[in-house]
């Protein structure tokens, strides 16, 4: 930490706190650090400062990508249609791509995503950005330390249908959840009630495409959107 290689974690911030008679400073300077949580409304912060801990995460999609896969285009229209506009809409965006970097460097957390099929058939009105997109998806899926699945809408409702869902192992062996919809979230910290979202999402696992046949399937996508004309 003195050399600035590493944030360290938030207890050591709160104990600096405490140690230089600063209660609350140091720790809001650390999560200002850890995941630059003032670009994102205030019910996040908590989880923010908590995937940037997670030493793995897994996450089920309902119906969009999460922002740690979108590109630039496909945050823009997923925040346009959320209300977004002009100087806010242009700040958002950046925040929200700048959060892949997660998933960048020797020591990315693994990260396992399970796609609703129906995240899939949900283009972008570009039909170049959303080639963009399916391409980054392939790209991201050759990362050593990243699986992606896909649930196939054949396969019928089941445990998460309609729960999008972020899991987080923390450095101390805990796991929590994040269950999310488009106007709100909620951080599950207790341990029975994030086991339970887990079991569900195990279940969800079984139906999925193995990450081979989910990797043919979504390169198929974008084969299929390259043939498309663009209009």
């Amino acid at each position: 930490m003195e050399k600035g290689e590493t944030l360290g974690g938030p207890e050591v911030a709160q104990a600096l706190d405490q140690h230089y008679g600063t209660p609350g400073l140091l720790l809001t300077l650390w999560e200002l650090a850890a995941g630059d949580p003032t670009q994102f409304r205030e019910r996040y912060r908590r989880y923010m400062t908590l995937e940037a801990e997670a030493v793995s995460m897994w996450h089920y999609a309902v119906s969009a990508l999460p922002g740690l896969l979108q590109t630039g285009g496909y945050a823009r229209d997923l925040l346009s249609v959320g209300g977004s506009s002009d100087d806010e809409l242009t700040r958002h965006v950046q925040a929200r791509v700048g959060r892949r970097e997660l998933l960048d460097g020797d020591d990315a957390p693994r990260f396992r995503i399970i796609l609703s099929e129906a995240v899939l058939r949900t283009p972008l009105a570009d039909a170049g950005e959303w080639r963009e997109q399916l391409e980054h998806l392939v790209t991201m899926r050759d990362r050593p330390h990243v699986m992606v699945q896909v649930v196939q809408q054949q396969r019928g409702l089941h445990a998460l249908t309609n729960t999008d869902t972020m899991f987080l192992r923390l450095p101390d062996g805990r796991t929590v959840a994040w269950v999310e919809t488009g106007y709100s979230g909620e951080l599950v910290e207790e341990t029975a009630a994030a086991e339970r979202l887990q079991l569900s999402y195990d279940l969800v696992r079984d139906l999925a495409l193995s990450p081979v046949a989910s990797r043919k399937f979504i390169r198929q996508l974008f084969e299929e959107a390259s043939c498309e004309p663009s209009t």
